[in-house]
């Protein structure tokens, strides 16, 4: 891990860029994080295809960390500034007419967001390595985003301890299926009237997941009308799991 840039935010986080081979990642860091105690790590992963530099994503890994967490995303293989494959770029193409249209859009979905998760498992994992190796962060670990990847990584990552999903009523079959391994403390935020998402298929995931513990918070609104309030209530979600 070789850390490209850093600057001390106004509220003392430390925000520092860094590469891990052709890995682009952001890790921020509180104020009292160095040199002991280590802090907690919430791995925040956005949507599929949206780069780590995205405004609400920082904005949220901002508060996290003032919260006394370590956060860090990547933009995985395909996604933000990373190269994109022709198939990739049309196949997104494919999957925007399709929803404006009304049209299905299953298996357009399964062709682009399946083989997007399977790539990055492995990128997250290796990041997740490269961090815990720092003296200023340890565990445990928490998840915070994107829906896919999240079940997967709850399902195949065990330093991986708790999980807050955004609902997303489009999560692949591989997806689908794995929702029953998942035992982690889980929260699942839900919108309401989220246009690109049935509300239908979240509900049903939710019901789907094997963990016990699990608790959902829907909110009417739009896909990215998320309340700010959701942010503090996830951050105490964490609180009590890995602090």
């Amino acid at each position: 891990m070789r850390f490209t840039s850093e600057q001390r935010l106004d509220d003392g986080v430390l925000e520092r860029e860094f590469t891990l081979g052709e890995i682009p990642g952001t890790l921020w860091t509180p104020a009292s994080a160095a040199p002991t105690p280590p802090s907690p790590l919430i791995l925040m992963a956005h949507n599929n295809g949206l780069p780590k530099a995205q405004p609400r994503l920082v904005a949220r890994a901002r508060i996290t960390a003032a919260y006394g967490y370590a956060v860090a995303t990547i933009d995985a293989a395909g996604c933000g500034d990373r190269p994109r494959s022709a198939a990739d770029e049309q196949a997104r193409a494919d999957l925007r007419r399709a929803m404006r249209a009304g049209e299905p859009v299953d298996e357009i979905f399964e062709s682009l967001v399946g083989p997007l998760v399977g790539k990055a498992v492995p990128e997250w994992r290796t990041t997740l390595d490269a961090l815990l190796a720092l003296p200023e962060i340890g565990g445990p670990v928490g998840y915070s985003g994107w829906m896919a990847l999240g079940v997967r990584l709850a399902v195949v990552e065990p330093r991986v301890v708790a999980a807050a999903f955004f609902a997303g009523g489009y999560v692949p079959r591989a997806q689908r299926e794995e929702a029953r391994q998942v035992t982690v403390p889980l929260l699942m935020l839900l919108q309401w009237d989220d246009e690109g998402n049935p509300r239908q298929r979240a509900l049903d995931l939710f019901d789907a997941f094997g963990t016990k513990e699990k608790t959902l918070h829907a909110n009417p609104g739009g896909h990215t009308g998320t309340p700010w309030f959701e942010v503090d209530d996830g951050n105490r979600f964490f609180g009590r799991h890995l602090k």
